[in-house]
């Protein structure tokens, strides 16, 4: 990229790169990885369908508003994956469940990444990793080669772009958190300055999702753990 914005050094980049947005966007394009596939992770989301999701919609009959963050979003997958989860265990168990009542925001670097998540469309090949057959049937629509999310799941779904660096303050708080697979990538400063972040973004009570590699042993002693079947999250102490 030194070359084709005919800068000489990396300096010189730099400084372009605080002058151009664009620039910028694309340097970080370039640096990301936006590896994701639907329900990635069956043990995560046998933890989410089983306990996590149910005492949500339980707390639903009594909040105004359920909220959720898929933090490092890439494409959208995770975050319509809880979307379609949602909808579809409110209705199996056949209780008072109003979807409207839950709000998710997926964020992420990559002003690419994002663009796609927001057109909510997917190609065969896109599906194919992780879609099951019966949420592909009821909660997409197909247009042409590829799947578009149907629009009850996608009202309740928004993105922004988001550094995990910046404050957190300007997004509220959450009833959880999902920030897996992406700390392993940070320094244990900057880990442990987000786990402080994500301590005060969570509501009373709130869940936090990480990797199943990750933890925040050794870094907080501000959380503890919650088990969710074969799943570990955290909660405030």
């Amino acid at each position: 990229m030194l070359v084709q914005n005919k800068c000489d050094n990396y300096t010189q980049f730099y400084k372009k790169l605080q002058r151009d947005p664009l620039l910028r966007n694309k340097f970080i394009d370039a640096l990301t990885t936006n590896e994701t596939l639907w329900f990635r992770d069956n043990s995560f989301f046998d933890g989410l369908t089983n306990v996590i999701i149910p005492q949500l919609i339980e707390n639903s009959k009594k909040q105004t508003r359920v909220r959720i963050w898929s933090a490092a979003s890439s494409t959208g997958q995770e975050a319509y994956s809880v979307a379609m989860l949602l909808d579809h265990i409110g209705r199996r168990k056949n209780i008072r469940f109003d979807l409207n009542k839950f709000t998710i925001l997926g964020t992420d670097i990559s002003p690419t990444a994002l663009q796609k998540a927001k057109m909510a469309s997917y190609s065969q090949m896109t599906i194919s990793r992780g879609m099951r057959k019966d949420f592909l049937n009821k909660y997409f629509v197909k247009k042409g080669t590829a799947y578009e999310v149907s629009p009850d799941i996608r009202k309740i779904v928004t993105f922004k772009q988001f550094n995990l660096k910046d404050s957190f303050r300007s997004i509220g708080k959450f009833d959880l958190i999902l920030c897996r697979n992406v700390l392993i990538y940070f320094s244990d400063d900057l880990k442990s300055q987000i786990f402080s972040k994500m301590r005060d973004t969570l509501s009373k009570n709130g869940y936090l999702a990480i990797g199943a590699s990750e933890s925040p042993r050794g870094l907080t002693t501000e959380f503890k753990q919650f088990r969710a079947g074969q799943s570990v999250l955290y909660q405030v102490n």
